[in-house]
């Protein structure tokens, strides 16, 4: 009798509990924001394709993280998994170049907070924060977020786990992705 494949949502669950994360099956918030901007682009990531570092938005992406709120907040990783920033009054805080994608940065904090809440035990808060616009926005884990990051992780594995990419589909976020000439070339 075949055994039947595990929802992606108990097997990441299991295995965080047990401190035994499956490395064939690792949901980071990267690849939460990549689920909701591009799947080609979160396949490649899940193949550990490697990004051009030097794309013109990446930079600027890891200036303003690197720069902003940097006395205000802590930053810690957690599994291997997730890596958070803190702030002083503990909600944990996700800061973003500017809002453009403002949608897939939401799912990533809220995926920050589900992981804090069903692995840690720990339930948080959050921000996010634009702050070249000067904007900030209070993030909570409702009972819709939940069932819309666990919708991600299934989605993601999904992904993750098909033999080849999702199609190429030109998106207003193509001309500034990392992955654009890799991607438009397969």
């Amino acid at each position: 009798m075949t055994k039947a494949p595990q929802d992606p949502v108990a097997r990441l669950l299991r295995a965080a509990k047990e401190d035994a994360v499956d490395d064939s099956f690792r949901v980071t918030g990267v690849m939460m924001q990549y689920y909701v901007v591009c799947e080609r682009e979160l396949w490649f990531y899940s193949r550990q394709v490697e990004i051009d570092r030097g794309n013109t938005a990446i930079v600027r992406g890891t200036h303003v993280d690197e720069t902003a709120y940097r006395e205000k907040r802590r930053h810690m990783s957690i599994d291997s998994t997730i890596a958070i920033d803190v702030l002083d009054d503990g909600r944990v805080m996700e800061v973003k170049p500017s809002s453009a994608l403002v949608d897939p940065a939401k799912l990533q904090l809220q995926y920050y907070l589900w992981y804090l809440k069903h692995v840690a035990g720990v339930e948080k808060s959050g921000v996010l924060a634009h702050p070249t616009e000067r904007r900030r926005e209070a993030i909570e884990l409702t009972a819709e977020a939940e069932q819309r990051v666990e919708a991600a992780i299934r989605g993601i594995y999904e992904i993750i786990t098909s033999d080849s990419p999702p199609p190429a589909s030109e998106k207003e976020v193509c001309e500034s992705c990392a992955y654009h000439d890799f991607c438009w070339s397969c």
